[in-house]
């Protein structure tokens, strides 16, 4: 195969035809719409892994990396956290009476979750509460979501009702517990179901409340590998004891992100794909047009596979060239979404102020490695079309 013969033709095939301007300006909109779709692929694979790290990096922190809690309706006694705290000495553990409630002030209800902790464990292993708490709360004093401090219109030294419930030992009635707290401030963690629900009081108060003079209802862990010390604390827990994920508690939630994420890299695809029927016509019609030339050039010696060469690297170009300049616009566009406050997000909806970027190098890889499949795919076909015509009958008849 003659190489120095395939680059000429190549070169030659790739300037603009004032003849045919037809092909040159469809060989440039396939050029132009692979390098759009690339980029756009790009940036929004980007946006989506940004948010994905976003909501994870929230949920982790109010969700917790670890949870250890009793499955048969008992509770975690205090030499199970002693012997814990013992045998793992580099995670942190943080014991919690949790108990669902109603707030109440005046005629506004609503429903939510309050934890009774021990704040100096707490504060350890909860970035949120450690970043907001300023005053940390004494007896019956609580701590409530910025989105429920709002909502009530408390300041600092409010009273806030809370209501609980306590089953008879009958079994068959359940009487509500009232008790005023002193809110005493607010954390924001930037979701706003955890920030109307969640509130935290300390632990002689919640046992005070729930009757539990011993004992807790679980047991939050900080760990930096939590799956790997998931196993390792699983196999020292007595039997009736668990420990759940924070990726377990929210597995439906990052199903539909992976799904919603696939779905948008199947349709941003399809954009590549269409591009790239742009260079099968663009390439058909230089075929057609070129008939003659590709006819002279095989009755000169020219081998099918010469011409197959030929055809195949000016689509290979074509794609080529778009899959860089797409990949470098991009790059381009992520850089300046990064540093510069292009788009502007509410915080209380998104939980961030700034638009969330991360483009992980699988990605990136998946985007071209599918782009090179697409063009290669579509440069096949009309390179072997122009192999199949009959010399004789173009040369007698053009």
């Amino acid at each position: 195969m003659d190489k120095r013969l395939i680059s000429f033709i190549v070169r030659r095939y790739l300037r603009f035809d004032r003849e045919q301007p037809f092909i040159f300006l469809s060989a440039l909109l396939a050029f132009l719409g692979i390098t759009v779709g690339v980029m756009v692929l790009i940036v929004a694979m980007a946006i989506m892994n940004g948010f994905d790290k976003e909501f994870e990096k929230k949920l982790f922190t109010m969700n917790y990396p670890l949870t250890i809690y009793p499955k048969f309706f008992q509770t975690l006694d205090q030499e199970l956290l002693q012997k814990l705290e013992s045998r793992f000495p580099d995670l942190l553990f943080s014991p919690y009476i949790s108990s669902q409630v109603i707030y109440r002030k005046g005629e506004k209800l609503e429903g939510g979750v309050l934890f009774g902790v021990d704040f100096e464990r707490e504060l350890r292993i909860n970035g949120v509460l450690r970043k907001w708490v300023e005053v940390i709360p004494k007896g019956f004093e609580a701590v409530v979501g910025k989105e429920l401090w709002d909502n009530f219109l408390l300041k600092e030294g409010d009273r806030l009702f809370f209501i609980f419930t306590r089953a008879q030992p009958t079994g068959f009635s359940i009487t509500p517990i009232f008790k005023r707290f002193r809110v005493v401030g607010y954390f924001r963690s930037g979701l706003i179901a955890y920030d109307r629900a969640y509130s935290y009081t300390t632990l002689s108060a919640m046992r005070k409340i729930v009757g539990m003079e011993k004992g807790f209802s679980g047991i939050h862990v900080y760990s930096e590998d939590p799956q790997r010390d998931r196993e390792r604390i699983e196999r020292v827990l007595p039997e009736g004891v668990g420990v759940v994920g924070w990726w377990q508690q929210n597995g439906n939630f990052f199903a539909a992100l992976k799904m919603e994420k696939r779905a948008l890299f199947i349709v941003l695809m399809l954009i590549i794909l269409i591009a790239s029927l742009n260079i099968v016509s663009s390439l058909l019609m230089t075929v057609m047009n070129r008939r003659k030339e590709i006819a002279l050039l095989l009755s000169l010696g020219a081998t099918p596979k010469e011409i197959e060469g030929i055809f195949f690297r000016l689509g290979s170009i074509i794609g080529g060239l778009g899959i860089l300049c797409g990949t470098a616009l991009g790059l381009l566009g992520i850089l300046i979404l990064e540093n510069f406050d292009i788009v502007d997000l509410p915080a209380d909806v998104y939980g961030t102020s700034h638009l969330p970027l991360d483009l992980s190098p699988i990605d990136l890889l998946s985007i071209i490695g599918g782009a090179v499949i697409i063009i290669t795919l579509s440069a096949i076909y009309p390179a072997k079309k122009a192999t199949q015509l009959h010399v004789i009958s173009v040369l007698r008849n053009e």
